[in-house]
């Protein structure tokens, strides 16, 4: 046997990597689902009912609200950028349904009343979207402060809308959208599914997403490229305040009323979600479906620590410490050759 041969066995070649470079290709590609799968199945071992369907569906309910404004946060920071405002736009949102039910059911009925609030509060979310991008266009401010600003406007206005107390005049059909399920299945769970797979095929089949790749790979090359940076940017952000108003009306839905304190803290959930998914903060690197799994992931883990009865203080400690080291891993398995 020659030596060219006996060289081509040991490391493969570029039709066909060796054994070793294709199982790390496959340990870098898979090993969230790889996690998760672990994951299940210790829950399953140590956590009372968490293998019941009823508790899976709770899990997917939950998880549906998050994933939601996640997967639109996924294209924000592949973009390169981050939107910290998504707590407080799912508390608007709520209340801007519930107020528009308040004040125009009298006039109009109940489904129209519903059917302008749903409308005000998506394109209110947008709209954010939109200035959050056009002052990082226009005065090159960092998203993360622009939107850290509008955490707190919007929290207030939400609670302006609300007087402080929750809004709860909402028509009992309403509860359906967010507690209701459809042939056994919660119906969040089928808007999170219909989310997942529009955004999964925008960032992977349209120019849109190969440009949001290329903005947050190398802004500069990308614009060198024609491609418009910050028109890309605002694109994913208004996405987002989109999606971050559908989940605050389901939200409102499951639990019957607009309140300025929902969402408290759910931002620094989504973006775990986003990170433990494998999306790198740096931008240019990310999947739809990575944040998926990284959902699930930490509901799964979320619930698992509710059944076993463990402190909630120590609930957010080992969350942090998971975020801490889902992004510790991504570098790591980055670095892996």
């Amino acid at each position: 046997m020659s030596s060219d041969t006996n060289v081509g066995l040991a490391t493969g070649s570029a039709n066909n990597p060796a054994p070793r470079e294709r199982s790390t290709t496959a340990l870098k590609i898979y090993a969230m689902e790889a996690i998760l799968l672990a994951l299940i199945v210790v829950l399953i071992i140590v956590a009372p009912g968490f293998a019941t369907l009823g508790n899976a569906l709770n899990v997917l309910r939950t998880g549906a609200m998050l994933g939601i404004i996640a997967f639109g946060m996924t294209a924000v920071i592949i973009s390169g950028e981050i939107d910290l405002s998504v707590g407080a736009g799912v508390a608007l949102a709520g209340c801007i349904v519930a107020y528009c039910s308040e004040q125009l059911a009298p006039s109009l009925d109940y489904p129209l009343a519903i059917l302008i609030g749903v409308l005000a509060a998506v394109a209110v979310g947008v709209i954010c979207g939109v200035f959050t991008g056009t002052i990082r266009r226009l005065f090159n401010v960092p998203t993360f402060i622009t939107t850290l600003a509008l955490f707190t406007a919007l929290r207030g206005t939400a609670n302006l809308i609300s007087g402080g107390f929750p809004l709860t005049d909402l028509p009992g059909w309403f509860s359906f959208f967010g507690a209701g399920d459809l042939f056994g299945i919660p119906f969040p769970v089928y808007v999170l599914l219909v989310v997942f797979v529009g955004m999964h095929f925008l960032m992977k089949y349209t120019s849109f997403g190969r440009s949001v790749y290329a903005v947050g790979g190398n802004a500069e090359a990308a614009r060198l490229s024609g491609i418009d940076v910050f028109g890309v940017k605002t694109t994913a952000l208004a996405i987002t305040g989109g999606l971050t108003a559908v989940s605050g009306m389901l939200i409102a839905s499951q639990i019957g009323s607009g309140t300025g304190t929902t969402a408290t803290g759910m931002e620094l959930d989504v973006i775990a979600a986003v990170i433990i998914g494998g999306t790198s903060l740096f931008g240019g690197k990310g999947r739809v479906w990575g944040t998926l799994l990284g959902v699930l992931f930490l509901g799964c883990v979320t619930n698992g620590m509710t059944l076993l009865n463990v402190n909630e203080y120590w609930q957010y400690v080992v969350r942090g410490a998971i975020i801490l080291g889902a992004v510790l891993l991504n570098q790591v398995l980055e670095r892996v050759k």
